[in-house]
């Protein structure tokens, strides 16, 4: 129990501690929170003179002044309440904005693998909906907490100083509603958990069936996905009713409370009365303040709900943040490099799995030469070109680019030095200039990205287009074809101009047209640069300075294409294979 509520003071903390920025706005509203309940006790405070002094007295000057009274007493309520809510939500709102830029710019550097483990819906759903549960718990409930707590100490202060035997039974109730609370607070955690993690799961499938819908079509899977998308929804139901279950509970147990209290209070209230001991107005005046009580008791036991949705969500925003990002032990700086690559016993397995994607693989690379890679799906091609990079980190051997270990170099040196081309081409939903001229490309002139889009023979279909380079593509390059979309991502890569160019199954989507275009285009811009070529269909490799074979994580041959042929083993097979198709 003290670890738990350890832990819940230490996420509390954390998350008022991305409060600090705009203290003076939060300042200001639990000023007004504190005025505001300041004013709960004047309102039973102001019953007592006008029963006893109106009513029964007939003060004409009670008579006069009581109306202003109350007419300036909630002027200033409302006036305190507005000023509290308003500021205390642009907190928040600030706050929720901050946490979600210090997500996106902390998981924009997390490896490679971590994308690899997680489900995007997952991740989605902290941003969209775990970190706006924080705003429950930076705003609702602080306000409850702040403004409800000093309300009821101000009316039990009134309570006291109207009748102390009455108000001292009002405090037996605390102790029962502490445990009820405590009770309802382990159950409302746990499924609040569990409402976050389904909605990570409808994220998820939300996000499968907008990717797949051509083959949920072709393949009739409607009814699969229909059933699949209730299965998921049902089960987030289930657990936000029990959530509600849990939370709603707390409201009639302490009314129950409340009520055996104000049954015991007017029994004692109206023995005193008879025996002259408590006034009309006294007596009027101190059931107005159990009555006004209640409200900030029941907002107080509610507020548990309010927590607990805002810690679980703590926990899995700042889970997030405590993330470990890229591996970056280097610091050497590598200007502009001459494009010698060295693979030195480099072996590399996935997470979770036995076996070995890459078992003690060497090659050399000299500046300007072109490897290509080649081998049955699996082999372990794309897995060596990801290492270069550093998307994934090799586990024992070493890489060495310029005859410096890549992992003595910066990150951002080593990544500016490497242009890539994968089979999955990535582009965005901006104009065709901006997916080329792309990130720290994004200034150079409108003619140099014209010249990478000719030397990647994508000028034909881009003058074309209505509105040429100023196009924009959708969501994911939707607008364009297949060898269109690839052509755009070869141009972006000879925009960058890097001494090492990895093209990854780069030309697997062009036509046959396009791929002659490609090829001659890549004899020229490989001039003065080094190539790492993975490539599945042989014709567009039977140039390359060099071709490397690959078999279950192993080099098995290498040589020129000719060589390659007339051992007979296993490239001149592939070529047969596809020679015959």
């Amino acid at each position: 129990m003290g670890s738990s509520i350890g832990t819940d003071l230490g996420l509390y903390r954390r998350l008022l501690g991305h409060v600090v920025p705009y203290w003076r706005v939060f300042l200001l509203s639990i000023v007004c929170m504190v005025i505001l309940a300041g004013t709960d006790p004047a309102i039973p405070a102001l019953m007592q003179p006008l029963l006893n002094g109106a009513f029964i007295d007939k003060d004409p000057k009670t008579i006069a002044l009581m109306p202003f009274l109350f007419v300036g007493l909630f002027a200033i309520r409302g006036a305190a309440a507005y000023v509290s809510n308003l500021s205390l939500n642009w907190v928040a709102n600030k706050v929720v904005m901050d946490l979600r830029q210090a997500m996106f710019e902390r998981m924009i550097d997390f490896p490679a693998h971590f994308f690899d483990q997680n489900r995007s819906g997952s991740l989605m759903s902290r941003f969209t909906y775990d970190v706006t549960q924080l705003k429950e718990a930076s705003a609702n409930a602080i306000s409850t907490l702040v403004r409800d707590s000093l309300s009821v100490f101000g009316l039990l202060a009134w309570m006291f100083y109207i009748n102390w035997k009455l108000a001292l039974i009002c405090l037996f109730a605390a102790p029962v509603i502490g445990i009820i609370v405590t009770i309802i607070k382990r159950r409302i955690r746990k499924m609040s958990r569990k409402v976050q993690d389904t909605m990570g799961d409808l994220h998820h499938v939300l996000a499968e069936c907008f990717d797949a819908q051509k083959v949920i079509k072709l393949y009739g899977g409607q009814e699969v996905e229909k059933q699949r998308f209730f299965n998921t929804i049902n089960l987030h139901r289930r657990f936000a009713m029990k959530f509600v279950m849990a939370s709603v509970a707390t409201g009639p147990a302490i009314q129950m409370i409340v009520a055996v209290l104000i049954a015991v209070i007017i029994y004692v209230a109206t023995r005193q009365a008879a025996s002259g001991t408590l006034l009309v107005g006294d007596f009027v005046s101190f059931f107005a303040a159990i009555a006004m009580i209640t409200g900030p008791l029941k907002r107080l036991a509610g507020v548990n709900e309010h927590v607990q949705k805002g810690l679980a969500a703590c926990e899995s925003v700042f889970k997030l943040l405590d993330t470990e990002i890229e591996h970056q032990p280097g610091d050497k700086e590598l200007n502009k490099a001459q494009g010698k690559v060295e693979f030195r016993n480099v072996s590399y397995s996935y997470p979770e799995t036995d076996s070995k994607a890459l078992s003690n693989v060497s090659i050399n690379i000299s500046p300007g030469e072109v490897i290509a890679l080649v081998g049955e799906s699996g082999s372990g091609k794309t897995t060596l070109a990801n290492l270069l990079p550093r998307f994934y980190e090799a586990q024992s051997g070493s890489i060495f680019y310029d005859d410096i270990d890549i992992n003595e170099l910066s990150l951002l040196s080593l990544r500016n030095n490497i242009a890539y081309v994968s089979q999955d081409v990535v582009l965005f939903n901006d104009t065709i200039r901006n997916n080329i001229a792309y990130g720290e490309l994004k200034d150079v002139s409108d003619e140099a990205v014209w010249a990478a889009a000719e030397a990647a023979c994508a000028t034909e279909f881009i003058n074309e287009l209505p509105e040429k380079m100023s196009t924009l593509i959708g969501e994911d390059g939707t607008r364009l074809s297949g060898g269109q979309r690839q052509r755009l991502a070869i141009a972006r890569a000879l925009l960058k101009d890097a001494p090492l160019l990895i093209l990854d199954e780069a030309t697997s989507s062009l036509d046959t047209r396009s791929e002659r275009h490609i090829q001659s285009a890549l004899e020229n811009v490989k001039k003065g640069r080094s190539c790492l070529i993975i490539a599945h269909r042989l014709s567009t490799i039977e140039n390359a300075d060099r071709i490397v074979v690959m078999d279950k994580g192993k080099i098995i041959e290498q040589g020129k294409h000719e060589e390659l042929l007339k051992l007979n083993q296993h490239y001149a097979k592939l070529h047969q294979v596809q020679f015959r198709e």
